[in-house]
């Protein structure tokens, strides 16, 4: 399934429009956010990966006095963000190889990380470590159980994938971070299976 995996980042750029207009704003990761916010050191600096056109989480945590600095393949998405909340920080790149000379007080990977096949997934975790400073937080989505699927967006695939919980704990613990909290198919969170982390 790798061939879907690459189609990802072209997908969001032809329906950026699309989902800026069906995502939701209710905001229902709320309750994980404030858990996120509550752990970030001063000053509350936030690196969010895959952050979409920055609704409504990114416009959340600015309301909570996050400096935020987004990262999106998507250039569509990423020209949302510059147009909404110019006074912070937005690029357009791959999580993958992202390098930032700073060390942030959060790292988020919010419905973006599990679009990554397995071993891309495996090998972000020295992304999170290098660019989480000691004290760090660290959340991101995934499936709740090893495996791959397929979903469907605007009539065209999107591909989805999750590592087993235990080696997620695993690649955590060798980079340094502890599990502060999960949950799989969390029903107030819309179903989510969330990871919540810290670097000590």
């Amino acid at each position: 399934m790798t061939e879907e995996a690459a189609r990802i980042s072209g997908l969001y750029e032809r329906y950026a429009d699309a989902y800026d207009r069906l995502r939701g704003r209710s905001l229902f990761e709320r309750a994980w956010l404030g858990r996120f916010i509550a752990l970030l050191p001063e000053p509350r600096t936030v690196l969010d990966l895959g952050c979409g056109m920055g609704e409504p989480m990114a416009h959340y945590l600015i309301g909570q006095g996050c400096k935020m600095t987004g990262l999106d393949s998507s250039a569509a998405m990423i020209e949302r963000c510059r147009a909404r909340f110019p006074e912070h920080l937005w690029h357009v790149g791959d999580m993958r190889n992202f390098e930032q000379p700073e060390a942030f007080s959060g790292v988020l990977a919010w419905d973006s990380f599990f679009h990554l096949t397995g071993d891309d997934q495996r090998k972000m975790f020295s992304v999170f470590k290098a660019q989480a400073a000691p004290g760090a937080a660290l959340m991101f989505t995934s499936g709740p159980s090893a495996g791959e699927a397929i979903g469907e967006f605007e009539g065209e695939p999107l591909y989805h994938a999750s590592l087993d919980p235990a080696e997620y704990q695993e690649l955590l613990a060798a980079n340094g971070f502890e599990v502060l909290s999960y949950a799989a198919h969390d029903p107030e969170c819309g179903g989510h299976t969330v990871w919540l982390a810290r670097r000590p």
